[in-house]
This record gives structure tokens, C-alpha cells and sequence, in this order.
């Protein structure tokens, strides 16, 4: 049973790699159907006056990817920063930072997922309204894997979207570290960690990269 929030000294004493290990337990746990039952009332009081997060993640916004209940994490555990095609901006990046430098998060993991539709619209060149700015953001993995992959460079070659939806995840990965001084200071200093992973449709499984 999760009944007991995170406090600052537990959340102090916690490792990045300890951190990696924990978030790939619980997915172990999602996949094997063996969640913890968690007391949420008792997490609700216990997180009013504060939050010590072990980890940030920057998903999709896939509603088949709901990132607390894939990790097995409950209130308190993780920062979730959410983009259709789990990309890097402005925004995205200040929240990364507030969470691992202000509120001492020791992991950020990049999550995409298996056939996401953001990555499948950027590798078809869609145009409608907003989402051709927020597509072009995906267009450097699509531009990536065209080079790797053979066969159509659309949403029809299975094989094309999976490596973009790869790449996608590695060139924010980069991006991060690039654009972010301060995360990438912490990284530095093993103070935190930036990971990749991606979600599987089929399985549950978050395969790491």
C-alpha cells in the first residue's frame, strides 16, 4: 500500500539511477498487472503543504499513455510536462528546470510511444492551423530518419514511424542538453539524469534507449 508521500530527506537521499530503477519497477509491475494499491486521501494531506517529486517526465499527450498509472507512481511521485509528440520548447524547458532545479527531481525521462500520431502526421507533412508550428518541432526526426530507414517516408512504412518516433525522443534528448544550461550543469554533476524511453501500445512495456 502507497499511504506515505515523498519528503525532502527522502527525496535528498535518492540517486538518478535509483530513481531509473524505480520508475522501471513500477512499469514492471503496470505490464504484470501487480500495481500498488495506493491510499490517496492519505497522499492528498500529506502533499498539501508541499512536493518533493523523484522524477520529471515529458510524454505525449496520448490518452493511452497516462503516464502515472504506466509508471505505477501515485501523488507526489513525478512531474509530468505533456506535448503532443513529447517535444522540447520555451515552456517546456522551464518546466524541466523548475522541476529538477527548484523542486529537486533527480530524472528526466523523455517518453514517446509506440505509432504516436503527432510523429505519424509530421512524417505525412500535415498542415491544419496550429499544428503545422507544433509539428515542424518533430521534423528534425522525421528529416533523421529518412536517412535510416527504407521504403516510404510516410505513416504508411511502419518501420519509418517507429525509427522517427525513436529519434524524436533522442534529438530532445540533445535538444535539452543544448538549450538548458542549468540541466545540463546538474547532469554534469550527477545530480540528475536525462533519459529516453519509448512506450509500447502492445505491450505496456517502456523500452529504454
Amino acid at each position: 500500500m502507497k499511504n506515505i508521500a515523498i519528503t525532502k530527506d527522502a527525496q535528498s537521499a535518492l540517486t538518478p539511477n535509483g530513481v531509473l530503477q524505480d520508475l522501471l519497477e513500477g512499469n514492471n509491475r503496470f505490464v504484470n498487472g501487480n500495481s500498488q494499491a495506493t491510499d490517496n486521501s492519505a497522499l492528498v494531506n500529506q502533499t498539501i503543504g508541499g512536493q518533493f517529486p523523484k522524477a520529471v517526465v515529458l510524454s505525449c499527450i496520448d490518452s493511452r499513455v497516462p503516464v502515472e498509472t504506466v509508471l505505477d507512481q501515485a501523488i507526489g511521485d513525478v512531474f509530468v510536462a505533456r506535448v503532443a509528440g513529447n517535444f522540447e520548447n520555451t515552456d517546456i524547458l522551464g518546466s524541466l528546470e523548475y522541476s529538477c532545479n527548484v523542486a529537486g527531481s533527480k530524472l528526466i525521462l523523455v517518453l514517446g510511444h509506440e505509432s504516436c500520431g503527432a510523429v505519424k502526421a509530421a512524417c505525412d507533412g500535415v498542415e491544419l492551423g496550429n499544428i503545422t508550428a507544433m509539428l515542424d518541432n518533430i521534423m528534425p526526426a522525421v528529416r533523421k530518419s529518412a536517412n535510416e530507414v527504407d521504403g516510404e517516408a510516410n505513416s504508411s512504412n511502419k518501420e519509418f514511424v517507429a525509427k522517427t518516433v525513436e529519434n524524436n525522443v533522442k534529438l530532445t534528448i540533445e535538444r535539452i542538453r543544448e538549450k538548458s544550461q542549468i540541466l545540463t550543469e546538474m547532469e554534469d554533476n550527477g545530480e540528475i539524469k536525462i533519459v529516453g524511453g519509448v512506450y509500447s501500445l502492445h505491450t505496456g512495456k517502456v523500452e529504454m534507449l
